[in-house]
């Protein structure tokens, strides 16, 4: 079993109800066991800003998937959300998972970066990470907390309603 890191956001169609759902869908997931979710968190659009707050949270699993395996229902679960994979970068979701962090590997296929190649750019993927596994460290042994300092994490707020 290999510990996997992901991360949730949603601003469209209910934020709660499909990061609760994706949440019930990730426990389904085979040979897989959710270990623990972060607490939720309203955080301002990363991209254009004239669309709604986000509600993020990350999770941490036990898994025995492959990475494109769990790649591929990550996706799916999306899609069963109503995702919609625009042209247009960071825009309005109605689900979003990334995997940020599988074990100690580093992948860099045509479908997926892990880690996730902008993580230490975006606090409203680092915060609640941190929540749930305070000493992660990206594979090369450099601390998350570390990327977290130079970022600004003024806006970011639990989720309330």
């Amino acid at each position: 079993m290999t510990r996997v890191y992901l991360a949730l956001g949603s601003n469209l169609a209910d934020p709660l109800n499909q990061v609760d759902a994706a949440l019930r869908a990730l426990d389904a997931l085979p040979d897989t066991t959710r270990v623990a979710t972060s607490s939720l968190y309203r955080t301002p659009p990363y991209g254009p800003p004239d669309q709604p707050d986000y509600l993020n949270a990350a999770v941490a699993l036990e898994t025995a998937l492959a990475p494109e395996s769990l790649l591929d229902h990550t996706q799916r679960i999306e899609l069963e959300h109503g995702r919609v994979r625009k042209a247009e970068r960071w825009g309005p979701r109605t689900l979003d998972i990334d995997i940020l962090l599988f074990g100690q590997q580093r992948l860099h296929t045509p479908r997926l970066i892990v880690p996730h190649y902008d993580m230490h750019n975006r606090a409203f993927m680092l915060v609640p990470l941190l929540e749930i596994a305070p000493d992660a460290a990206l594979p090369d042994g450099r601390p998350l907390r570390g990327l977290l300092t130079g970022l600004d994490t003024s806006a970011i707020r639990f989720w309330h309603g």
